[in-house]
């Protein structure tokens, strides 16, 4: 087997990057490309070329534009990397016979109500960041029907900066820290995902019949709230000297902190479908934040 990975310096690309290595020769692209190869997705004919040239017998994109609120004052730069790239790809991909994996995001619903999103209901998003998404999931679908599309959320990784990093820093100077509590996610690793889609594709080229658009996130619920005081809780327990503990994060609401793009208040998924269709099993969110914290605080 033959794989094609883009954005295989970000979050998820990095992680795909050791979980797909095992299933045969990967070709892995950041947006430099290398020699004779493009990963720049403003140059979508040029990214296309790349998969017609390399012929490989899956293609991933792990490459996105998410930056959300930037998005809003560049919404040419975000739909070209989001929808029009993601679409030459496909479309070069389904010229070779080879499938496309991709990922896409709870922005594409409007983020109402307090149910888990299922993979047919209604889309609306908020932002120019969720508008592009939801496009880029269309164009490919069209383009290449064989095709998996792993919406989730809330992703992180120990690797670059994230969110639990940022509460354990202000945790170390403040005695006190508000986060936003009226928005329902799951915090889902770049590490879960990565190593999911080293499953589900043989799954995939076995049975095509596997294609189609699928949740994806870890188990449970929480707010960033609860996040938040979870990361300080568990650094805590892990020896770190803070001034703020779990108390003393106080809740508030999203508006808050105002920002250009909206954010969904619910953001979460239903991922019974991809449970079911793939046999794997999706672990609860605190064990992946628990392992990413001890990770980066006994490296630190």
């Amino acid at each position: 087997m033959k794989i094609l990975l883009f954005g295989a310096n970000g979050q998820v690309g990095w992680e795909l990057r050791r979980s797909l290595a095992p299933l045969g020769e990967l070709i892995a692209l950041g947006s430099a490309g290398e020699e004779g190869l493009a990963g720049n997705f403003l140059d979508p004919q040029a990214v296309a070329a790349t998969v017609e040239k390399v012929r490989p017998t899956v293609v991933v994109n792990a490459a996105a534009y998410t930056a959300v609120d930037r998005a809003e004052s560049e919404p040419d730069a975000a739909r070209m990397v989001n929808a029009l790239t993601p679409e030459a790809i496909a479309q070069s991909a389904r010229r070779i016979g080879a499938p496309v994996v991709h990922y896409s995001t709870d922005y594409v619903f409007d983020g109402s109500g307090e149910q888990p999103w299922r993979e047919d209901d209604v889309t609306g998003p908020l932002s120019v960041y969720g508008r592009t998404k939801l496009e880029g999931e269309q164009r490919i679908a069209a383009a290449q029907p064989q095709h998996l599309i792993l919406r989730t959320s809330w992703v992180y990784a120990a690797r670059g900066g994230n969110f639990a990093k940022t509460m354990v820093r202000l945790a170390r100077e403040r005695e006190r820290l508000t986060v936003i509590d009226d928005q329902f996610g799951a915090p889902t690793g770049a590490e879960l995902l990565a190593d999911v889609t080293a499953h589900a594709i043989p799954a995939l080229l076995r049975d095509p019949a596997l294609a189609g658009i699928y949740h994806v996130a870890a188990e449970g619920v929480t707010t960033w709230n609860g996040y938040a005081r979870f990361v300080v809780d568990q650094a805590r327990q892990l020896g770190e000297s803070l001034k703020a503990g779990p108390a003393d994060v106080a809740p508030v609401p999203t508006s808050a902190f105002p920002t250009p793009a909206r954010r969904p208040h619910n953001s979460r998924l239903d991922t019974g479908r991809f449970r079911r269709a793939f046999g794997l099993a999706l672990p609860p969110w605190e064990r992946g934040v628990a392992r990413m914290l001890q990770e980066i605080l006994e490296r630190s």
